[in-house]
């Protein structure tokens, strides 16, 4: 009987304590990440940029709310939210909740596909389909029927009213310490709310630094701010992958962004131009797929210091 089952068992149990690790340890061992971007001009003070990302909140998670809340004590200068805050239609109190002491800094947001939409149960392996296919969202995927919509106008009010930006196919300005921050935001690529041409000319003659934001970084979005002339771009929506091979990284962005760069930071070149592009793994999970594997949940702080 060893013979015969011996290997077949091992590897079930193998599998087990792999996925008891991904879903029970991994998924709520939140880090932090620390990153220093060269892209300010000459002589301005650096600034400190706190990126969440991602948080897919369901309602009971304690310990990522006290994280959350925690975030306060880095005191950031600004606060960027690159959205899909939601996993859960009842969770929009608890996303106000946790953010709450980060939303007494100055702060923006974008909004994801699961801000607007509940997520729906799905093949994993229809990732990697549609990687090969080259579809992802309803960037060449048929419209999702009977899904859930979310209460996005609530977490929206509970943003405004703390006087974070709005960054939904607009512009916004941040007044940090006399100094002006230009923020460029699109909606949503994944499911094609995204209105570049109600946003194009690049960064104001009057800012002292423009920088672009997206929830998921998909190519034409990247194109266009790149070549418009943003010196960084911050996104997030890929999950750093979320289920990744030791040593090798991740099988699938969930945009056509490719995987060398599915997290962290990097450059993006279009049209002769290139910009600095952070993706951020984010902090949480699709509550369909509670788990993560090689890529533990994170927010970033991001110091912006002058070029080289």
């Amino acid at each position: 009987m060893r013979a015969r089952y011996g290997i077949p068992l091992g590897i079930t149990a193998a599998g087990a304590a792999g996925l008891l690790y991904a879903a029970g340890f991994e998924a709520r061992s939140f880090r932090l990440r620390r990153v220093t971007v060269p892209v300010l001009p000459s002589g301005m003070r650096p600034l400190r940029v706190l990126q969440v990302s991602d948080i897919h909140m369901v309602g009971g998670q304690r310990k990522k709310q006290r994280w959350l809340r925690s975030l306060a004590g880095l005191r950031p200068d600004f606060v960027l939210n690159t959205g899909d805050n939601l996993s859960d239609p009842e969770g929009v109190p608890e996303v106000l909740d946790a953010l709450g002491p980060l939303m007494e800094f100055p702060g923006a947001y974008v909004f994801g596909s699961n801000d607007y939409y509940g997520p729906t149960l799905r093949n994993p392996g229809r990732y990697l389909i549609e990687k090969v296919q080259g579809r992802h969202g309803l960037n060449g995927n048929a419209q999702a029927v009977g899904v859930v919509h979310n209460p996005w106008e609530d977490l929206r009010d509970g943003f405004d009213t703390a006087g974070w930006l709005n960054l939904t196919n607009t512009r916004g300005t941040l007044k940090i310490e006399g100094t002006s921050i230009e923020l460029t935001g699109l909606d949503d690529p994944h499911i094609k709310r995204d209105r570049y041409a109600e946003v194009s000319g690049g960064p104001s003659d009057g800012a002292d630094f423009s920088m672009g934001v997206v929830h998921a970084p998909y190519l034409r979005a990247l194109d266009a701010f790149t070549a418009d002339g943003y010196p960084l771009v911050l996104a997030g929506h890929t999950h750093g992958g979320q289920l990744c091979i030791p040593f090798y990284g991740a099988l699938v962005t969930n945009c056509d962004l490719d995987t060398d760069r599915v997290k962290g930071l990097s450059t993006h070149t279009s049209e002769g131009r290139t910009s600095y592009l952070h993706v951020s793994a984010g902090c949480g999970t699709s509550r369909y797929t509670p788990v993560r594997f090689a890529c533990p949940p994170e927010a970033t702080l991001l110091t912006l210091v002058g070029r080289d």
